[in-house]
């Protein structure tokens, strides 16, 4: 087995068991998208044109988009906590890859976030939501929607590196609530004026949400759309693509260098 492969993978049990010992981030992290589910799709879903049902149906996907998108708050979080607590210090002293940590620190997110999905789904299913595509489409949507928070969880992984404390990154971290509501994830984006329609669609999360419902043969894709938006399982691709290529590179080269 490869250094990498073995330390990344000794880091990704660290980050699990760090997982384990922290029940309260289980429990926020399982019930928040549940409380949000419940309450956009019975309290905008009877503000909205659509029916109650079928909003429900468009909402659930882009709900676990803005799920997914919250692996920047948790990657920020726990890799500020670790560097203010001078646990990177030490591990950089260790005969380790340099990747290792911030790899297994991804991984273990990645993890504990395919697990955090069934409650959502199980929940989603008994509010009316239901998978109308191929199961063929419907493993793309979830394989497209891990990728997405990886990718994600690798830019808040820089910003922790970045912040280097807890209290900033946790404030900082409040502020990506704001992403999703710049986006399709809540509410279509056909009415909205068009200067912020261009900037909702240009939204990764606008794309990803797109896709899934397609994928998932819940809406069908709009029509005038944005590039990313028109083409969303393309458009998502690419922009977990480049989001990966800048991130992944920079908090590996962060963790490396420390505060240099």
């Amino acid at each position: 087995m490869s250094t990498l492969a073995y330390d990344g993978t000794a880091m990704l049990g660290r980050q699990l068991r760090r997982t384990r010992n922290n029940p309260g981030l289980i429990v926020l992290t399982q019930t928040m998208p549940v409380t949000m589910l419940l309450f956009f799709g019975y309290v905008f879903g009877s503000a909205l044109a659509m029916p109650g049902g079928e909003y429900r149906s468009f909402l659930v996907p882009g709900l676990l988009v803005a799920t997914a998108a919250n692996g920047i708050m948790t990657g920020m979080f726990q890799a500020a906590q670790d560097t203010h607590r001078g646990v990177m210090d030490r591990f950089r002293t260790m005969p380790m890859s340099r990747a290792a940590v911030p790899l297994g620190q991804a991984g273990a997110d990645l993890v504990v976030t395919a697990a955090g999905t069934v409650p959502f789904l199980l929940v989603g299913l008994a509010l009316g939501w239901r998978i109308e595509g191929s199961t063929f489409e419907a493993v793309g949507a979830f394989g497209l929607l891990l990728l997405f928070r990886f990718a994600t969880t690798w830019i808040g992984i820089f910003l922790g590196l970045l912040t280097r404390n807890e209290e900033a990154a946790g404030q900082l971290g409040g502020a990506t609530f704001l992403l999703p509501l710049l986006s399709n994830a809540y509410i279509p984006t056909e009415g909205l004026p068009g200067w912020l329609r261009v900037v909702a669609e240009w939204n990764p999360i606008s794309a990803m949400s797109t896709a899934l419902r397609d994928l998932f043969g819940n809406a069908p894709v709009p029509q005038g759309a944005a590039w990313p938006v028109a083409h969303p399982v393309a458009g998502s691709l690419v922009w977990c693509a480049v989001l990966l290529a800048v991130f992944a590179p920079a908090a590996v080269h962060r963790y490396a260098n420390g505060e240099r």
